[in-house]
């Protein structure tokens, strides 16, 4: 069951915090790799100095004013992509950005894709999530609530602690990169390197 586009037209951070745990699905040439979210952090628009729409409404943050439960690509270090989900109140461009999966399906498939077979390694960041599930800027703005989509989620695991850090790689933001808007499934071996 795919989750409802009502998920993520709520409080930003809520949506960050349960979408630890959540199966992430791709069917991307004809293939199906998955794995369950154990790392994600919350960017809130127009009152988050480190969020890509804190500056307003541009063309590459479009998939932030066009709906919730969308999404959001972009390029880093100009060879990594990261995938967010448009999220948050309905005048409000937040995005969660997944940074880290547990691999649960098509690990032979996300290994040659990383070219690595070391299973901690496969998504543990999210340039790395990217490549293991051949998201690419191709996807931008499917909707991750419509069970056809390449990008779909599903119910995972539960019973576990959320642990809530500042977010990585955002010093340029102020005191925004004190904020603890990083959340992740505690104890998870999984999760991304904290430099």
């Amino acid at each position: 069951m795919t989750l409802p586009r009502d998920f993520f037209a709520r409080d930003t951070l809520t949506v960050a915090k349960e979408l630890l745990g959540i199966r992430l699905v791709s069917h991307v040439d004809d293939v199906e790799t998955s794995g369950l979210i154990v790392e994600t952090e919350a960017y809130l628009g127009p009152v988050d100095p480190a969020a890509h729409s804190y500056k307003g409404r541009t063309e590459r943050v479009r998939a932030l004013y066009a709906g919730k439960g969308l999404a959001y690509i972009y390029l880093i270090y100009g060879m990594y992509w990261c995938l967010n989900f448009s999220a948050g109140a309905t005048d409000s461009p937040d995005c969660v950005l997944i940074r880290a999966l547990e691999p649960v399906s098509g690990m032979d498939i996300m290994a040659r894709r990383r070219k690595t077979d070391k299973i901690t390694n496969l998504c543990s960041g999210p340039g790395k999530l990217c490549a293991a599930l051949g998201v690419t800027r191709e996807l931008y703005g499917v909707k991750l609530y419509d069970p056809s989509s390449p990008l779909t989620l599903e119910p995972g695991m539960t019973g576990f602690e959320v642990k809530a850090l500042p977010r990585v790689g955002i010093d340029y933001a102020g005191d925004a990169k004190n904020w603890p808007w990083n959340f992740t499934v505690d104890g998870n071996k999984y999760v991304s390197k904290r430099p």
